[in-house]
């Protein structure tokens, strides 16, 4: 039997439907895309890195409220997470996890030092040989605005429960958590998991970084 011109139409949106809300689905508790804009997780990630964000590993959260239904795991230190930016909860962005709660963080002429122990830390670059010796006072951080002061010496600062303490790779060229604090729990929207596409400018499309797992 010949379908009508009515019944085709009324397949095509109906798997229009089906297919916008398979989209919002994944795109709310399981996978996003997200582009790398700024240079602050240098040499890990290169602006006009293109990503794909696992949602679902930290737990299954309702939109627009960041209310957690499912619990699934926690950050663990290293995990590099993308995360509402605590001062513009408009702007997302993303570092990676140095103190979990409980932890210790001090820095110490630009080394890291948690619970007492200096971090291995492979992953990262400082751009600048100075090292600013005044240390932040402690009982005003985290700075009301932005304090170099807070870049090479800072704390011990505990972290407190639900929340983290997160850095940039590019240490001397990365707004975060020495400048602004701690990332609510809640805020979290999930860890970084694969570049899919890499490029700088049209003409340059940096191939070797497709596909690489993000460490």
């Amino acid at each position: 039997m010949k379908k009508s011109f009515a019944d085709i139409v009324k397949e095509y949106v109906e798997a229009l439907v089906i297919a916008l809300i398979l989209a919002f689905f994944i795109r709310a508790f399981i996978i996003q895309a997200f582009k790398i804009p700024s240079g602050s997780m240098i040499p890990t990630l290169q602006i006009g890195d293109h990503l794909l964000v696992n949602k679902f590993i930290y737990g299954v959260k309702l939109p627009f409220i960041d209310k957690q239904i499912i619990p699934v795991s926690k950050p663990k230190h290293g995990d590099v997470i993308v995360f509402k930016f605590p001062l513009d909860e408009s702007k997302d962005f993303i570092k990676r996890v140095i103190g979990i709660p409980g932890d210790v963080i001090e820095i110490r002429d630009k080394v890291v030092y948690r619970n007492g122990k200096p971090l291995d830390e492979p992953y990262v670059q400082h751009t600048s040989q100075t090292i600013i010796k005044e240390k932040f006072p402690i009982q005003y951080w985290p700075p009301k605005k932005f304090d170099p002061r807070a870049r090479d010496n800072l704390g011990p600062i505990k972290v407190p429960p639900h929340k983290y303490f997160v850095m940039g790779d590019n240490r001397d060229e990365s707004y975060d958590s020495r400048f602004w604090g701690f990332v609510n729990e809640n805020k979290i929207l999930g860890k970084a998991w694969i570049i899919y596409f890499s490029w700088q400018g049209i003409t340059n499309i940096r191939w070797n970084r497709m596909f690489h797992l993000i460490k």
